[in-house]
């Protein structure tokens, strides 16, 4: 029965080891996809984390939950000059790693390992972006950064590794961050430090994150002067416990002379050596510290999760805001456009006299006092022999509109630049970027709106004219002078009515309404003038909208809620599994 109990535990343990296996690789995914693209408070935080949290995945977590009966690893890290190489020294027993006077010292991390545990170490399966080199007595190497250097030591207990760290506070950048990496890698932490080092608060920022990680710690009191180890070392005691590592183990080593290969005195860690030995040798212990160490590690990621989705919350904030700011700049554009095209800004100047020009000044206002009957039945004939053919007035008109869009659209691109770069969310995204300036190609494109829009009041009047007689009346006046006409009329209208109730310029919406309305009829013209404004609307808006997008698109990589939603539902399951017993 017991065979059959220990059999369908390590079965259990296996399917949940998986389990986890699926979920923190799901999790490593969806973290590599996040971005703050968004340089506002709190972005670079949270991404730190986010890098943090894959390198751990990476360097820990999965290679951990894959071999769960794997050695472990014990990292040494410290301050400088606090004795990490000296104390491994001492460890075994003789010099596999050299230290020295001038800082920083250890550039290169030393993995010592019990030789019949080498198969776990010299493939990447823990700190898999690191290269392996093999060796037994370790200089320090500039050039070998980077490297793990793998000792084989057979003084080392199987089951246990230690790996001896660069410096934590290092005046090399690379030596810090790599020491940290190191750190996060680990089953178990062998802290060390110095009795006039030991409140410094670069270390107690480690060993907070380590209470944080609910990870096994052991605390090297390093360096003690004969007479004060237990004054000294309650102190220390008593600061561990107010942060939260009452349960770390404390290890004083008295200051003495180092002898010979610059060791220290036979028995100095003993106390040290035998606790590391009673958990490596025994499975229980191993995997108590193991699945200690990653139900830690496990809930601080549900916590970084968390700080994403916040991060990701505010990032959509910000956008929104700067979206908005794009929106209203382009809108203003859209409305000045729009009210120039409406309150008969258009239809002064050049274009009146190119009108004028085309229908006449004296004999044509004569006939709009006969009445729209008799104007119908001498159209054709009064139109014969005027001096002005309609391309004038279409001309200028386009000349017109054309200047307006490119003056509307130059000061949204300018209202939009400026807004962004009072905000911090926006500064950066401009940074190097000309965006007040329009792009070469806007003018073309926008004298092609307005030709396209100009198409578009010809089919208006194909459609609408689709009677003989209407076809007419049209074919009278030429097409394009029905365009213009009606140009004329749609640039005149004012809320929706038309240029009879406003009288630019001496009647010449009415004469340009009256002249349609002989064609079409007074409902037709009406229809005619709406949709010619919507046709337009529709073209202005489309044009400073893919301006708005030189912006906006800057925006793309803001995570969505669905992404947050992602990051969300992984919280839960991390709860489960931090609170789950492995092995």
């Amino acid at each position: 029965m017991g065979c059959v109990s220990t059999t369908e535990d390590s079965a259990s343990a296996a399917r949940g080891a998986a389990e986890a296996v699926d979920l923190l690789s799901r999790l490593r995914l969806t973290l590599e996809g996040v971005r703050l693209p968004l340089g506002i408070d709190g972005a670079a935080g949270a991404d730190r984390d986010r890098r943090s949290a894959v390198d751990q995945l990476d360097d820990y977590v999965l290679p951990r939950y894959r071999s769960l009966d794997a050695p472990l690893l014990a990292v040494v890290g410290g301050s400088t000059g606090a004795g990490k190489s000296t104390l491994v020294n001492a460890l075994v027993g003789h010099p596999v790693t050299r230290s020295g006077a001038i800082r920083p010292t250890t550039r290169q991390p030393i993995l010592l390992h019990h030789p019949q545990d080498a198969e776990w170490f010299t493939t990447p399966r823990v700190l898999p972006h690191l290269s392996r080199t093999r060796g037994r007595l370790a200089d320090p190497d500039p050039a070998a950064s980077g490297s793990l250097v793998l000792v084989a030591e057979p003084a080392l207990p199987a089951g246990l590794a230690l790996l001896d760290a660069p410096d934590i506070d290092s005046v090399a950048d690379e030596n810090r961050r790599l020491a940290g990496q190191l750190l996060s890698a680990a089953d178990l932490w062998v802290f060390v430090t110095t009795a006039n080092r030991y409140a410094d608060a670069v270390p107690w920022e480690l060993l907070l994150d380590a209470a944080a990680r609910d990870i096994t710690v052991a605390v090297v009191l390093d360096r003690v002067p004969d007479g004060v180890q237990a004054e000294v070392g309650a102190d220390l005691r008593g600061m561990l416990e107010r942060q939260g590592l009452g349960a770390a183990q404390l290890f004083v080593v008295t200051e003495a002379a180092l002898g010979a290969e610059g060791m220290l005195p036979d028995g100095a860690v003993d106390r040290l050596r035998d606790w590391l030995t009673a958990i490596a040798t025994d499975a229980g212990s191993r995997s108590e510290v193991a699945r200690r160490t990653l139900n830690g590690v496990v809930r601080q990621l549900a916590g970084t999760v968390e700080g994403l989705v916040q991060a990701e919350e505010d990032q959509r904030r910000a956008a929104a805001r700067l979206t908005g700011d794009v929106d209203s700049a382009y809108g203003q554009a859209l409305r000045e456009v729009l009210s120039a095209t409406q309150d008969g800004t258009l239809l002064r100047g050049e274009v009146l006299s190119r009108w004028q020009d085309f229908v006449g000044t004296g004999e044509f206002f004569r006939s709009l006092e006969s009445g729209i009957g008799r104007l119908r039945d001498r159209l054709t004939s009064f139109l014969t022999g005027r001096p002005a053919p309609p391309e004038e007035v279409e001309t200028a008109l386009e000349t017109g509109l054309h200047a307006v869009l490119v003056e509307q659209a130059a000061a949204a691109a300018e209202e939009a630049e400026q807004r962004w770069r009072q905000d911090a969310a926006g500064r950066g995204l401009v940074q190097g970027r000309d965006l007040a300036a329009l792009p070469e190609d806007f003018s073309e494109r926008a004298a092609g709106e307005i030709r396209g829009w100009q198409q578009d009041l010809i089919q208006l009047i194909h459609q609408e004219g689709a009677g003989k007689r209407t076809m007419a009346r049209i074919s009278a006046l030429g097409v394009n002078g029905v365009a213009v006409t009606l140009m004329i009329v749609s640039f005149a209208s004012t809320g929706g009515l038309l240029g009879l109730e406003v009288g630019i310029a001496g009647g010449t919406a009415v004469v340009a309404q009256k002249l349609l309305e002989s064609i079409f009829g007074e409902d037709a013209v009406r229809r005619l003038a709406r949709r010619s404004q919507e046709n337009l609307v529709g073209r202005v808006a489309d044009l400073l909208q893919s301006e708005a997008a030189r912006f906006t698109g800057l925006l793309d990589e803001v995570p969505d809620e669905g992404s947050s939603a992602q990051l969300r539902a992984l919280v839960p399951a991390l709860r489960r599994l931090s609170g789950r017993r492995e092995g």
